[in-house]
């Protein structure tokens, strides 16, 4: 790798790390290629990516970046896994850590917080952003289902009494 591609690569990593919602550091060593494929599509269908690189590298793209804390994490086989939602990263992280002992969690940053093992895995325990618009959006529908259904029951009651009326009539 030439200077100009290193160049490019620290960019790319710096970019990474300012729009990034949480990136979580794991040392992924003796993981096979299928594995790792594996990791990188559960973090694209969460909306997120994973990324190997140098340590070096990307120590220079932390350098006055908001997650600068997570440099003393880069040490030995490091994968950074990162998305721009808050919780997905975390979520896909933990829960390939589950399955595989090779995949250890180091700890992560969120915004300018560090987080340790612990840390992410009370970040991956979040509803994520989905779960909380559809939890909003339900509670914003609720009030007016029940305004509908308190102005239909007086219609429902009459209609109901009125029935009554006539099979006794009948």
């Amino acid at each position: 790798m030439d200077r100009a591609q290193k160049e490019q690569l620290v960019e790319e990593l710096g970019q990474i790390f300012e729009s990034s919602g949480v990136v979580v550091v794991a040392h992924y060593t003796g993981l096979t290629v299928a594995e790792m494929q594996d990791l990188r599509q559960r973090a694209r269908d969460a909306g997120g990516a994973v990324r190997v690189a140098k340590n070096r590298l990307a120590k220079i793209a932390l350098y006055g970046k908001p997650c600068e804390s997570i440099s003393s994490l880069l040490t030995g086989m490091t994968v950074l896994t990162y998305s721009e939602d808050p919780v997905a990263a975390a979520k896909v992280a933990q829960e390939f850590a589950k399955e595989n002992q090779k995949f250890v969690i180091l700890g992560g940053a969120m915004g300018e917080n560090a987080l340790d093992v612990a840390g992410v895995e009370a970040v991956s325990k979040m509803p994520s952003r989905e779960e909380l618009i559809s939890t909003i959006a339900g509670m914003l529908g609720a009030p007016a289902s029940n305004i509908a259904g308190a102005i239909g029951a007086p219609a429902s009651n009459i209609a109901s009494i009125l029935s009554t009326i006539e099979d006794k009539a009948a």
